[in-house]
């Protein structure tokens, strides 16, 4: 670290506060606004809850970048001594950097992304082939946690309300390719109309900004794919 106090400017509501907080060594952003929360300002709400990048809770714009302030250090976005620290983008504002999630979970319902059985309590465990290519494709975005960063990253989602996002096509992908999961039809009904995939403009974002490493562009494309197939297989 090269400072030994921070200029910390927290965006809340249509104003900003601006903060001196002392630089440590491996200070992380999340150290940041507690530091700020603990000994400056009590009123100040945000949300934290694993701090070792798991949750995704943490997750806040920095320097106007989608970020899990837990697992970035403040040392990578200061800007001379000071970083910006902002609520994330897309979402209503509840309060300070604590934002209103359900619009995001509203579309991943939307999306159909919950798994549609076909099998009873009583029915054998079907088999799954981990070496088919469906099942490569499902298990690529299982590790997504619905921190919704893609989310605030997705310039279409800002641009336009009705879009599904990022998160909620890549689910979509996930079960499209599950075996186990008996909604293909359900599904690609969802995501072939308004809102759906074909409203993404492959900026790519949402795959640059994954905190996981995942690819919800490719999914998103690959919905794109089986939708147009579908629309040719039913002749319209």
């Amino acid at each position: 670290m090269t400072t030994d106090v921070l200029k910390v400017t927290i965006e809340r509501g249509a104003g900003q506060d601006v903060f001196e907080v002392p630089a440590y060594d491996s200070q992380t952003v999340l150290d940041v606004v507690s530091w700020v929360q603990q000994n400056a300002d009590p009123t100040l709400s945000y949300r934290f809850a694993c701090r070792v990048g798991m949750c995704g809770s943490c997750a806040m714009m920095v320097n106007g970048v989608p970020r899990w302030t837990c697992r970035t250090h403040i040392s990578k976005v200061l800007e001379g001594n000071e970083v910006t620290i902002g609520p994330l983008r897309n979402l209503p504002v509840i309060k300070d950097l604590a934002v209103d999630m359900d619009p995001f979970f509203d579309k991943w319902v939307a999306a159909e992304g919950v798994h549609h059985g076909g099998l009873t309590r009583d029915d054998p465990i079907a088999p799954v082939d981990e070496s088919s290519a469906g099942r490569v494709e499902a298990n690529a975005g299982i590790e997504c946690i619905n921190c919704s960063v893609c989310y605030a990253a997705c310039d279409t989602v800002a641009g336009n309300t009705d879009y599904l996002g990022p998160a909620a096509l890549q689910r979509a992908w996930t079960l499209l390719n599950d075996t186990k999961d008996e909604g293909r039809a359900a599904i690609l009904d969802a995501v072939s109309g308004t809102g759906g995939c074909h409203n993404c403009h492959s900026m790519g974002s949402c795959t640059a900004y994954c905190p996981n490493d995942l690819d919800p562009m490719s999914a998103i494309a690959g919905l794109k794919r089986e939708t147009a197939k579908n629309w040719f297989r039913r002749g319209r």
